[in-house]
């Protein structure tokens, strides 16, 4: 049975593709998700993570633009970017604990992107849960 971390990690690629420009990629959840062996609970977890996010993408990147210091949004890297706003959902939309999101996000960053991302993206995500 997948895990709630496994389940963020494959929103996290759908999340990319979707800055990518397949727009479309939501028409193919069910099966991404399948080959990942994300099923039943987990599956709805990450339906509802997904259409969350991108249902409230503008607000999420108007918010995080905020605490992004001397960074443009604009030139974060995709991974970074679909982590960042996956965390911001789940801290600003779903109501989901700061602490334990920090937490994802980090390990998330860890495991996709590079060396530098965990420590930027914890900064981002405790500045954005601290309003």
């Amino acid at each position: 049975m997948a895990t709630r971390h496994q389940a963020r990690s494959a929103v996290i690629g759908l999340l990319y593709a979707y800055d990518l420009g397949n727009e479309t990629i939501g028409n193919f959840f069910d099966e991404i998700l399948e080959e990942q062996k994300i099923r039943n609970k987990q599956r709805d977890f990450s339906r509802e993570l997904f259409v969350g996010t991108i249902e409230n993408l503008e607000m999420l990147d108007k918010e995080l633009s905020k605490h992004l210091e001397s960074w443009d949004f604009l030139s974060i890297g995709k991974v970074e970017k679909a982590i960042l706003r996956l965390g911001a959902y789940e801290i600003l939309v779903a109501k989901t604990d700061k602490a334990i999101i920090i937490n994802e996000a980090v390990e998330l960053a860890k495991n996709l992107a590079d060396e530098k991302s965990p420590q930027f993206i914890n900064g981002v995500l405790d500045a954005l849960g601290s309003k």
